[in-house]
C-alpha cells in the first residue's frame, strides 16, 4: 500500500518523459504498481492519505476536528491492534457513556472528518459504545500511542500537534471535558447564625491520572482565559462565575 503523494509523485515522473524503470527507481515503488497507476488513473490506492506520511508531512485536516478527537482520545480512547499484528492495521477506540447520545454522534464525525475514506464502527458494551475506526495511520496521527496505560508513560504533544492545540485550544478542552470531565452543581454548606444555609454554583471538573494529560488541559484553559486551580492530585476544577461562563461557550453540554 502507498500514499496518494507517493502515486502523485510518481505520475508526475512519467509526464515529465521518464520510463516506468526510472519512475520506480526514483519513488521506489514496483515497476508493475506504476504502470498500474499509469493506465488506470481514476482508481484510487486502499490506504487513502496520511498527512503524516507524505514527503512534505503537515497537520491533520480540519484542525478544529483533529484537536476535538485529540482530547477524546487523551481522555477515554486508546490505539490497538486488529488481527494480525504484521497487517499493521490499528483500531483506534473511543468509550462513549450510553447516558450522553450526543456525545457518540460528535465523536463519529469527528472521526469521519479526521479520516473520511475509514469506517467508523459503534459497538454496543455495557454501559458505553465503543466508536471505533479501523486505520494504519492511526500511531502516525497519535503518536502519544504506547504500551500500557497512559499515566504510566510520558505523554507530550509533539511541535506540529502543539500549533494545532495553540490555535484551537476550545475543541480539545471540549473534547477531554465529553471525555473524562464533568459539569454540575456545587452545594456547600454555611451554618449561620440564623441557621444553615446551602449555596449552589456550577464548576467544571476534569479528572485524570496523568499529570501529563493534567497539564495539557490546563495549559489549553490559559489559551482560553478560563480561570482554574488543582481541586485534588488528580483532578482541576473551573468553579469561578466568569471562567464556568467563558467554558460554557467552547465546551457546551453533554447530551
Amino acid at each position: 500500500m502507498h500514499d496518494l503523494a507517493v502515486r502523485d509523485r510518481a505520475l508526475r515522473l512519467l509526464a515529465s518523459g521518464l520510463s516506468l524503470s526510472e519512475a520506480s527507481r526514483q519513488t521506489g515503488v514496483h515497476r508493475s504498481t506504476v504502470r498500474a497507476w499509469r493506465d488506470r488513473p481514476g482508481r484510487s490506492p486502499m490506504t487513502g492519505t496520511c498527512p503524516r506520511c507524505t514527503e512534505a508531512p503537515h497537520a491533520p485536516e480540519p484542525p478544529d476536528a483533529y484537536a476535538y478527537l485529540l482530547g477524546l482520545y487523551l481522555g477515554d480512547g486508546c490505539i490497538c491492534w486488529v488481527g494480525d499484528q504484521a497487517k499493521q492495521v490499528w483500531a483506534l477506540r473511543i468509550a462513549c457513556a450510553d447516558r450522553w447520545p450526543g456525545l457518540v454522534q460528535e465523536c463519529v464525525e469527528a472521526l469521519r472528518a479526521v479520516r473520511p475514506t475509514n469506517k467508523v464502527r459503534v459497538i454496543q458494551k455495557r454501559g458505553c459504545k465503543d466508536v471505533n475506526s479501523y486505520s494504519k495511520h492511526w500511531p502516525h496521527l497519535f503518536p502519544q500511542h504506547g504500551p500500557g496505560k497512559k499515566h504510566n508513560r510520558a505523554i507530550v504533544l509533539h511541535d506540529w500537534q502543539q500549533e494545532i492545540v495553540t490555535a484551537h485550544p476550545g475543541p480539545l478542552v471540549r473534547g477531554l471535558m465529553h471525555s473524562d470531565g464533568y459539569r454540575g452543581l456545587n452545594r456547600v454548606r454555611h451554618d449561620l447564625a440564623g441557621g444553615i444555609r446551602w449555596y449552589e454554583y456550577p464548576r467544571y471538573l476534569f479528572k485524570n491520572e496523568s499529570s501529563d494529560i493534567l497539564a495539557i488541559c490546563g495549559e489549553a484553559l490559559d489559551l482560553l482565559g478560563v480561570a482554574w486551580r488543582f481541586n485534588k492530585r488528580n483532578e482541576l476544577s473551573v468553579a469561578r462565575r466568569e471562567a464556568v461562563a467563558l467554558l460554557d461557550r467552547h465546551v457546551g453540554p453533554k447530551y
